[in-house]
């Protein structure tokens, strides 16, 4: 079954995804710039894959959702930064325990409005997609879209400690 293949694969991408985010244990592990770039080239091109895999698009469909696709790749990425900038933020604080109330306030004013900004980023892009595709294949891409965030999300929440 093709959701096999999304799990397996966005299994393996996440865990080398998660090796260039900030750890929040007290041993942080650096590696080099150069690899790094590689490996988010390499999870890229599985996450291409996996939709690639579960999209089973026509040859007219593909050529109208891979602009698409990518042009909702580069916005997402902007939202990832921030999300990264946000666990760097916090795993600082984390580490030198100096986290007080009036930057958890804005640790969590910037976690709302990172969310946000994915609620409107899909917003925006659904209709794009809507006509490039038909709305199940549009529905099945968001569905996928979901699906990798949520795996995303689930491991980033497994490493970092609560509040202290």
């Amino acid at each position: 079954m093709r959701i096999d293949f999304l799990k397996k694969t966005m299994g393996v991408a996440v865990a080398i995804m998660l090796m260039g985010l900030p750890s929040l244990s007290l041993a942080a592990q650096d590696k080099p710039a150069d690899n790094m770039h590689i490996l988010r080239d390499k999870i890229k091109a599985d996450k291409k894959l996996v939709v690639a895999t579960n999209m089973e698009l026509t040859e007219s469909e593909a050529k109208n959702f891979w602009p698409i696709y990518n042009e909702y790749q580069k916005d997402l990425q902007k939202i990832n930064k921030r999300i990264i900038a946000l666990l760097e933020s916090y795993a600082a604080d984390f580490r030198s325990k100096s986290l007080t109330d009036d930057k958890a306030k804005k640790l969590i004013d910037e976690a709302t409005a990172i969310e946000q900004a994915e609620v409107n980023l899909k917003s925006s892009f659904a209709p794009k997609l809507g006509k490039a595709l038909p709305s199940i294949k549009v529905a099945r891409y968001l569905q996928i879209e979901n699906k990798i965030r949520a795996l995303v999300k689930y491991d980033l929440a497994q490493g970092v400690p609560l509040v202290q």
